[in-house]
């Protein structure tokens, strides 16, 4: 065969499995189909074909089935092959490309070199760890090491950190290691409670119960910080073991508890990024030796959710002086983005009721009681009303907090004194579904798929007795909304239509069941209304503040002993909701309402 010629590598099935039992062909055949034979087997997966095409067989298929068991290719690919030696000679050289096509769409290429040598069974590839890579050495293995991008934070609508990579310690007990599994236990959920409150002795021993055998209880996650303090307590019992991984997790571990956990999941595929990958050679020991090949990970992009820090901070410390479950909403009225959702201790307790809570909204109902009344064109803010200090409606008797009574007052004064009496009787004039309708128009009753989150409305059923539209007039009866549904509302009369709300930009949300639009002097009319509660009537503790406009309402509950406190409203392209349950009255409301509000800054 002359010298240097190029030849495809064509390998007779008959010659590979004659190649395999080692019968006298080789004595025929040339380097060029050695070295076609040891590629073509490589490639194909055949390793024992590979194999006998070299002068060490077991050595050389030691190391290539370690190779291809430790890289799992998906195929390997030859080019360029070329052999070279002189006519006569018994030996030559040989240059090829070798591809190893790896799992995920990984390709790592690279040129290798054999020497060939005519021996009395043929020719064969002279068999070094570098016929495979050139930088492979005797007693050297191959393997793959995947490279963990770092994670991309998720940055608030300023481009503040919301959240970003933090180091978290899994503390995972196995109670065969344990010896007495009950004192560890016990052990654990003294000094883990203080992190967690779920987390005791009990506990520990219920989940180490339902274990299938051999697996491991996963006790608690704890921030680097927190398992920092805690370490000296718990590194040395028995059987109890920790791994370290990044989360992404707020600077604030108490903040957000019903909105951020949200964020992170919805997010967490996009903030992984793209793996890097490294080929290395080990020594015997598996301690890593060089680099045959490097991929650096690709960071994410950040992420940009729709939430404010300032907003929601300052909604978290408006919320925690108070005593009871508590609840804030914050949304812009112009986009529909979320920008706070906060609640007090006693309120996560509860579960998120900021967005899916049940609650009579009270007196600030009378908003969409007011737009149906206005809509329907029986009275405008200035229509003279009666506001008498009780008022009965079949078998109910209507109250005024206190009983307090106004005599005939414009209508707009009733609403900002906050006159149960006279909504009542707005309600009792109009049709039975009116008020739903209202309430649907503003977003009340509607159906909102935000990406992360569960949220409910509210629920305005048509009420089909006088009694009963008279007390949904005043928000009490079958009316229940949440804090979300009220501030998706006050956005509504703020923006003049009903925003879809979101919470991480680029994932739309979707909605149902909304109403018409609420006709733009019908709007104006409840925007002067609200202002007016603020400048003279049962909030003017915000009139010092910049054009607060909104609506307080006391909703009784229980056995009607109790009642909640609300304020709802808006400040420029804001528009919020505050509930305080079993606060006796609004006025609590409105005082977080303004300490939310200063807080902004």
């Amino acid at each position: 065969m002359p010298a240097g010629r190029r030849v495809a590598v064509v390998v007779l099935a008959g010659a590979m499995a004659l190649s395999a039992t080692g019968c006298g062909l080789f004595a025929e055949s040339g380097p060029d189909e050695a070295v076609s034979g040891f590629l073509d087997g490589l490639s194909s997966g055949d390793l024992a074909a590979a194999s006998a095409f070299t002068d060490s067989p077991d050595a050389a298929r030691a190391t290539l089935e370690q190779a291809r068991k430790a890289l799992s290719p998906e195929s390997i690919k030859v080019a360029d092959k070329d052999v070279k030696h002189s006519s006569g000679a018994d030996d030559g050289t040989a240059t090829y490309q070798l591809t190893w096509n790896l799992p995920r769409g990984r390709a790592w290429t690279y040129k290798a070199d054999a020497q060939v040598h005519s021996t009395q069974d043929g020719w064969k590839v002279r068999w070094l760890p570098t016929v495979l890579h050139p930088q492979l050495a005797a007693q050297q293995s191959i393997t793959v090491k995947s490279e963990p991008p770092d994670l991309a934070p998720v940055l608030d609508r300023d481009g503040m950190p919301l959240l970003r990579p933090q180091t978290v310690v899994g503390v995972v007990l196995d109670p065969a290691k344990a010896g007495d599994v009950n004192a560890v236990a016990d052990k654990l959920g003294a000094s883990l409670n203080r992190f967690d409150a779920s987390v005791t002795g009990q506990s520990i021993r219920d989940g180490v119960k339902a274990l299938k055998p051999g697996a491991g209880y996963p006790v608690v996650s704890l921030r680097a910080s927190d398992y920092q303090q805690v370490k000296p307590e718990i590194y040395e019992l028995p059987g109890v073991r920790f791994s370290q991984q990044d989360r992404l997790l707020p600077d604030d571990k108490n903040a957000g508890k019903q909105v951020l956990p949200a964020v992170r999941s919805l997010v967490e595929d996009q903030v992984e990024g793209a793996a890097g990958w490294r080929v290395v050679t080990l020594d015997v020991a598996g301690g890593e030796i060089t680099d045959l090949h490097n991929e650096h990970p690709k960071p994410a992009p950040a992420i940009v959710s729709t939430l404010s820090l300032k907003a929601q901070g300052s909604a978290e410390r408006a919320l925690a002086p108070v005593p009871t479950a508590s609840a804030l909403v914050a949304i812009q009225p112009s986009t529909g983005e979320l920008l706070a959702v906060a609640q007090n201790a006693p309120a996560d307790a509860q579960g998120a009721i900021a967005l899916s809570g049940r609650f009579p909204p009270g007196s600030t109902f009378k908003i969409a009681t007011a737009v149906a009344a206005l809509s329907a064109g029986s009275v405008q803010p200035g229509s003279p009303v009666d506001c008498p200090g009780t008022a009965t409606f079949e078998n109910r008797t209507v109250p005024n907090e206190g009983k307090f009574a106004l005599g005939t007052v414009p209508l707009s004064k009733a609403f900002a004194k906050s006159c149960n009496t006279t909504f009542a009787k707005l309600a009792t004039d109009l049709p039975p579904a009116a008020l739903t309708d209202a309430a649907r128009d503003l977003g009340i009753g509607a159906d909102f798929v935000v990406p992360g989150l569960t949220t409910i409305t509210g629920s305005v059923p048509p009420a089909n007795t006088v009694a009963q539209r008279a007390e949904n007039g005043f928000g009490q009866g079958t009316v229940v909304t949440s804090p979300f549904g009220l501030a998706i509302a006050a956005a509504a009369v703020q923006s003049g239509k009903v925003p879809v709300p979101t919470l991480v930009r680029g994932m739309a949300a979707t909605s149902s069941g909304l109403g018409k639009p609420v006709k733009p002097e019908v709007l104006d009319a409840v925007r002067g209304m609200m202002r007016e509660v603020v400048t003279d009537g049962t909030a003017t503790l915000l009139k010092p503040l910049p054009d607060v406009r909104g609506k307080t309402g006391t909703a009784q509950f229980g056995d009607g002993t109790h009642s909640h406190g609300w304020f709802v409203g808006y400040a420029g392209d804001l528009a919020f909701a505050v509930l305080l349950t079993d606060a006796g009255t609004s006025k609590p409301a409105v005082e977080a309402a303004q300490r939310f509000l200063t807080g902004l800054g």
